[in-house]
């Protein structure tokens, strides 16, 4: 499980992807979502510019990110 701490209101999913290094890209990072491999707070999304905030939890390859 990783924690990621927002410093800011929000941060789009596809910045969280790549700022943890889950993915090597931003290309990568969008395609992963359109895929749909990636779970935001248990629900597959398939929006990219996704704003995540605290509280929230993403999923994503056996990898959890709690936003603190």
């Amino acid at each position: 499980m990783l924690e990621f701490t927002l410093k800011g209101e929000y941060i789009q999913l596809v910045q969280l992807l790549k700022i943890t290094d889950l993915v090597s890209s931003g290309g990568e990072a969008q395609m992963v979502i359109t895929d749909g491999l990636v779970s935001y707070n248990g629900e597959i999304d398939y929006r990219k510019r996704l704003k995540v905030k605290k509280g929230d939890v993403v999923k994503f390859n056996g990898n959890t990110i709690n936003i603190i």
